[in-house]
Order: C-alpha cells, then sequence, then structure tokens
C-alpha cells in the first residue's frame, strides 16, 4: 500500500497577501517558482502510481517546476470555490461579517454566476478524489498537486474528519506532505516539509 503525498502549489500574489484565490488564475511569484523548483529533490527517485493536479496554472506550474510527469488535471481538485470572497482578506470579511468563519459558513456566491461553497460541498470533491487515490495506493504512492484549503479538507476527510475539521491542518506554498497508515488507520506521516 502506497503513501498519498500532498503538494501546495508555490507563493502567488494573493497566497502572500492572504487573498482568498479559487478560480483567479495568478501565476506564481519568482519566489513561488523557487519553492516548486525546491520540491524536486524531495520527490526525486519516487514513483508514482498516479500523479493528479489541479486544472489551474500555480498547480500545474508548480508540477512541471518540481519535475513531475505523466500528471493527469482533475477538476475536483480546483481550490474552495469563495464566491464574492475571491480576492478578499479575513480581515476584509470581518469589518462586515465579524463572525465569519471560512470553515463553518464557507464562501457566498459571487456576482456573475461566481459559485460559492460549503464546506460540506468541498468535502464531497474531496471525498470523489480519495476514491480515485484509493484505488491506486495498492500500485504505489499518489501525488497531489493543489491548493490549501482544498488539502485541507481532503486531509480531514481521508482521517475520517468532518470537512469544516481541516481548519486543524494549516499548510504553506511550496510544500511536500504525507499521509500514510499505522495498523491500517491512515495517519499523517510529514506535513509542510521544505527542502
Amino acid at each position: 500500500m502506497g503513501d498519498l503525498l500532498l503538494v501546495r502549489h508555490g507563493e502567488t500574489e494573493w497566497s502572500r497577501s492572504g487573498q482568498h484565490t479559487s478560480f483567479t488564475d495568478l501565476p506564481l511569484t519568482p519566489n513561488g517558482e523557487e519553492q516548486a523548483k525546491s520540491l524536486a529533490p524531495l520527490l526525486a527517485g519516487r514513483s508514482f502510481a498516479l500523479v493528479l493536479t489541479s486544472p489551474l496554472g500555480r498547480a500545474v506550474r508548480t508540477a512541471e517546476l518540481a519535475g513531475l510527469t505523466g500528471t493527469v488535471r482533475d477538476a475536483d481538485l480546483h481550490e474552495w470555490y469563495y464566491g464574492a470572497y475571491e480576492g478578499v482578506t479575513t480581515e476584509e470579511i470581518h469589518r462586515t461579517r465579524p463572525d465569519w468563519d471560512l470553515w463553518t459558513d464557507g464562501g457566498p456566491p459571487g456576482p456573475d454566476g461566481e459559485p460559492g461553497e460549503s464546506p460540506e460541498e468541498v468535502g464531497e470533491r474531496a471525498d470523489r478524489v480519495l476514491s480515485r487515490v484509493t484505488e491506486a495506493l495498492p500500485e504505489g504512492d499518489v501525488l497531489l498537486v493543489a491548493h490549501g484549503h482544498f488539502l485541507r479538507v481532503l486531509t480531514a476527510r481521508r482521517l475520517g474528519l468532518p470537512p469544516s475539521e481541516g481548519r486543524l491542518f494549516r499548510l504553506e506554498t511550496g510544500t511536500v506532505s504525507r499521509l500514510s497508515t499505522e495498523h491500517g488507520r491512515p495517519v499523517i506521516a510529514e506535513w509542510n516539509t521544505r527542502a
């Protein structure tokens, strides 16, 4: 049975500033490109049964710079849809909604039909990804290259927790994390590893 490796894409301008970024497809900053390149030694020498990336450019570019080949884009790995809060920081949201919490309230629909998602909706996408991962793990390690909030929800779901418990797993840009098993149960084996 293989391990599940998670790569959060490298830094973008909005990940650096704390702005919620789902469908806005920002490029990596120069620092983000360096972060992505620094992942190559952590992943070198491993063979993967499956490598999936978010369809967004920041994840695809991170995979390329990390030296990954044979990647498959998977729409379910898209970042949480923040809707009306796209491009807005939590601090700015709290000025008008002081009790707002992404992990319980989700993102409200935005203008022009931009969707917002609840934690449960993100959890449903994560569960679909985990179904595909589970099929591939008997063949070896699986690698996902995606986004901070989505990968945190996916981690919660892999560990048998509700989607909202993704709040417990802070995930930095340009890092590798590894979910494994111990005595047949999913566990966190590494978190936020950098070269």
